[in-house]
């Protein structure tokens, strides 16, 4: 294949035409990328186009992109630009090897008021903080769909690291989706906002709530995990493609099965416990603290520390 006839937009591809085209970009398809990431199911699913021709799609789209493998150091040198947030806890950033990285997502989950959305908040103020102070200089999107964002608390705590707080609102664009298809939906028309604004974190509070609400009952366990699947993956696209930090919050549930230990369970099964590069058990302590354990890492070992959630914020 030529330069000159490698496919660029969806018209280009064998097989799409306007008409086509039109419903991939209707369903959220709008490059080559997020086809060849896609599923043949999922876009059979979101575009009433057959499963065998969305294969084809799928597949002229990978071709299109010529998608190779990358070496090692190909990727050490990309993983040289990766930028931490302080969560503001010393501790806690070195539960998580230095703070919040950006190219990868982190997961909080626990029980109700065990501080996950403290956290969530106090990495919304940090992330505008000077380089050289923990932070990346950026801006935020916050999804809210448990009604949680509050931001008197996110003003507190910028007044508490001596920012102004209404600078610090502002640089804060939250979403409130009513559904999780709305929920998928925002995410993956995140791009021009991301490139616009200097998105550098995002924040999911919580990230199952909707799918547990909307997909009730054993028979539609199949497809909420489809969605959910969908879901994340475009999330750790954008936190890779733009170098930016996802942080999200998860619920959980006693697990029957367990009959020694802590029965406590995060929300979503597989495809969520496999989403997160970090994955943090919070829970209540007396007073104002929280135990966190990293129960999940690629290079770190399982461990716990002790913070605080203070009216400042998150300290030690």
């Amino acid at each position: 294949m030529t330069e000159s006839n490698v496919p660029k937009d969806l018209e280009d591809l064998p097989g799409v035409g306007a008409a086509t085209a039109e419903k991939l970009r209707a369903a959220g398809y709008v490059d080559l990328e997020k086809l060849a990431a896609a599923s043949p199911f999922e876009i059979s699913e979101a575009t009433g186009l057959n499963v065998e021709t969305c294969k084809k799609i799928v597949e002229a789209a990978k071709e299109a992109l010529n998608l190779e493998m990358r070496s090692g150091w190909d990727i050490y040198q990309m993983r040289k630009t990766i930028g931490r947030i302080t969560t503001g806890s010393k501790k806690l950033d070195s539960l998580l090897g230095g703070g919040v990285e950006t190219q990868s997502m982190v997961e909080f989950f626990g029980k109700y008021s065990s501080g996950k959305s403290q956290v969530g908040f106090q990495l919304s103020v940090n992330v505008q903080l000077p380089k050289d102070k923990g932070g990346l200089e950026g801006k935020v999107v916050f999804i809210d769909t448990e009604g949680t964002f509050r931001p008197e608390r996110i003003a507190q705590m910028a007044e508490a690291k001596g920012l102004n707080p209404e600078e610090v609102l502002k640089n804060i664009f939250v979403l409130k989706p009513q559904t999780s298809e709305e929920q998928i939906i925002f995410v993956e028309k995140l791009e021009p906002l991301i490139k616009k604004e200097n998105i550098k974190l995002i924040v999911v509070d919580s990230l199952t709530s909707h799918f547990r609400a909307d997909y009730i009952g054993r028979g539609s366990l199949s497809e909420r995990q489809q969605k959910l699947n969908r879901h994340v993956h475009t999330l750790q696209r954008l936190a890779e493609q733009y170098n930016l930090a996802v942080y999200y919050t998860n619920q959980v549930m006693d697990n029957p099965g367990m009959l020694f230990g802590d029965p406590t369970t995060a929300i979503g099964g597989n495809v969520v416990a496999h989403a997160a590069a970090y994955r943090v058990y919070i829970r209540k302590g007396k007073d104002e603290k929280r135990i966190a354990r990293l129960v999940d890492s690629p290079n770190l070992p399982e461990r716990e520390v002790i913070f605080k959630v203070t009216q400042e914020g998150i300290t030690d």
